[in-house]
């Protein structure tokens, strides 16, 4: 599995519906929300073999109120 960090802005007013809708999808390790430029922070693993970007979008991005997301891909834990 491989960690990957996916920042998301949201329409205003929508973080925490947004936020319920993805933890019922059970898709995430951690959510946060965060101050600045986005709204939540979430870190997910992707499965062995999957395709990162496609991953997201079907299971991320097809939620409603979802502005833009920025993906952070990670390399090695220290």
């Amino acid at each position: 599995m491989r960690p990957v960090f996916v920042n998301i802005r949201c329409k205003p007013g929508t973080s925490y519906r947004i936020a319920e809708e993805i933890a019922l999808r059970e898709i995430h390790s951690e959510l946060y929300s965060t101050s600045g430029p986005f709204d939540l922070l979430l870190k997910l693993y992707i499965p062995e073999g999957e395709d990162v970007g496609k991953y997201i979008n079907d299971h991320l991005l097809d939620i409603n109120g979802i502005e833009r997301t920025e993906t952070t891909l990670t390399f090695k834990a220290f």
